[in-house]
């Protein structure tokens, strides 16, 4: 029932492609300074979270979680809390472990499942709120409908959730962004990733060898030698079946948009499961031919991106 096919999204057209449209918000996009507060809390194992807030004074929070080697601070992450924080929300940005420009206390990083560490801030977050809304970008899309999938005890006061861009499948996405012309961010992605693993190594020599870094090609690669075994999976594909969205989607209980491009260079077919769509009473599914990943880019250079326009609009409408 809820599958969309939201027509609405007006692509510039000077980024006439997928790619463009993915890489130019990505690296030329400014965005104005906010007031935010940086907060340290501890996790259960005595590692820490970096929070980024924007307080209003508000009853409600929307808390916005980054995509593969992102941040609180990225223009995408900025731009969609100026949107709620402008309207009267407060907004939390959180940062993955390892992402805040300081390397965490355990030798774990973060991954496109450890909803664990969002449920920390989830926890500490809604001691003095009424309502809280979920936001998270690519990996943090997937973190995020894990999250309000899994069988555990949440807080009931999530409302709804919003995933952008997600990999809803991450083994069939992992193969499609380090294959042809999309191995351009996978380049780009491992170069950041194995920085962090050589300087993790120093801290943590025994349990992070770096022997294997040179023989690492793609993302694969590396989630089958660092993620997987370091979090407990026997290898990617363990890693990527046990934390894959897709695979969450029918259990979640309150509202959810996902909003997928069709000419996201980052997302395989199995992103798009329509047929899976129609079968969802709470997860709503919107798939634009246009926009590319994290992009959506608006005609005007003064208006609100439109992945903003509709996480505002799903979040304060009536579904």
């Amino acid at each position: 029932m809820p599958l969309t096919k939201n027509t609405d999204y007006d692509y510039p057209k000077w980024l006439f492609n997928g790619h463009l449209q993915t890489i130019v918000p990505s690296l030329f996009r400014a965005t104005p300074p906010l007031p935010f507060e940086r907060e340290r809390i501890s996790t259960p194992d005595e590692d820490f979270l970096d929070l980024d807030w924007l307080r209003n004074g508000s009853e409600s929070l929307v808390i916005i979680s980054h995509g593969l080697e992102g941040n609180s601070q990225r223009p995408y992450m900025k731009g969609m809390a100026r949107q709620f924080f402008t309207n009267g929300f407060d907004v939390l940005n959180w940062n993955f472990r390892g992402c805040s420009e300081e390397l965490n206390n355990r030798p774990i990083f973060y991954h496109s499942g450890a909803t664990y560490d969002l449920d920390t801030v989830v926890k500490y977050a809604s001691q003095n709120y009424d309502s809280i809304y979920l936001v998270g970008f690519s990996l943090g899309g997937n973190l995020t409908l894990k999250y309000l999938g899994e069988d555990r005890d949440r807080s009931q006061k999530i409302k709804k959730g919003v995933a952008i861009s997600v990999p809803l499948h991450l083994e069939s996405s992992s193969v499609k962004i380090s294959t042809g012309e999309n191995i351009i961010y996978a380049k780009r992605f491992l170069k950041t990733l194995r920085e962090k693993v050589l300087k993790k190594a120093l801290k943590f020599p025994k349990e992070i060898p770096t022997g294997i870094l040179r023989k690492i090609k793609t993302l694969q690669d590396f989630d089958d030698h660092y993620t997987g075994p370091l979090h407990g999976f026997d290898d990617a594909h363990d890693y990527y079946e046990q934390n894959s969205s897709l695979y969450f989607l029918e259990n979640i209980e309150v509202p959810a948009l996902i909003l997928n491009a069709q000419n996201d260079p980052f997302l395989s077919e199995r992103c798009f499961p329509v047929n899976l769509a129609r079968k969802l009473d709470h997860v709503w599914m919107e798939f634009p031919k246009y926009g590319g990943h994290v992009g959506f880019s608006p005609r005007k250079k003064e208006d609100i991106y439109w992945s903003e326009k509709r996480a505002f609009e799903f979040i304060t409408g009536n579904q």
